[in-house]
């Protein structure tokens, strides 16, 4: 449906509503960055998808053109050119940076989602290497430590208990840090105190 043949959409169209009951009126509150781009994002959104509904009607109309859908086609001809300039200006206000890589996929006929799905990957694989690492460390301290015990076994104790001391401390410093200014502790240990209870 045309917006010139729906009373509605051209009473809302783009104006603001005056209030004039004092009573209606609320305090406005100036939007953090965050929500101002997610905003700005959301319109841009909103914009593409008035694009994509305005070209989908003008693809039904010259799939089907005859000399009286001339005045309907020339109307969304015009509502296609506004809304790309609106899209223009929206756009402006958006800093989406965007991985030259999926621009490449989308030129070439590709999903974009495959750029996602490799950049998984790839950190899949690198974190399965890390965690080798770490295993190799982990398997080398502890034959390091066994090899040190046979040959110092009084040096290990009291490294030993060295650790155990600096990890208990460590301990007590997270949980001193997981309390809040006002004496409450935070969300999670009060949920784990609450299950151990």
């Amino acid at each position: 449906m045309e917006s010139s043949q729906n009373p509605s959409a051209t009473a809302t169209g783009g104006a603001a509503a005056m209030i004039t009951d004092p009573s209606q009126a609320t305090t406005t509150t100036i939007p953090t960055a965050s929500e101002e781009a997610k905003q700005n994002l959301t319109q841009v959104i909103n914009s593409i998808q008035k694009t994509l509904a305005i070209l989908h009607q003008l693809h039904l109309t010259v799939s089907s053109f005859n000399v009286s859908s001339q005045l309907p086609l020339l109307q969304r001809m015009n509502n296609l050119v506004l809304e790309l300039d609106n899209l223009t200006k929206l756009a402006n206000k958006c800093n989406i940076q965007v991985p030259m890589e999926v621009l490449k996929l989308i030129d070439d006929g590709k999903n974009p989602d495959e750029f996602t799905k490799d950049v998984l990957n790839s950190c899949i694989a690198k974190n399965q290497m890390t965690k080798g690492k770490t295993d190799a460390f982990k398997a080398l301290r502890k034959h390091l430590l066994e090899d040190l015990e046979e040959a110092f076994p009084e040096e290990v104790e009291a490294y030993r208990d060295i650790r155990a001391s600096s990890a208990a401390e460590t301990k007590r410093a997270t949980q001193a840090q997981s309390v809040l200014p006002n004496g409450d502790m935070k969300v999670k240990t009060e949920m784990r105190s609450a299950s151990d209870g």
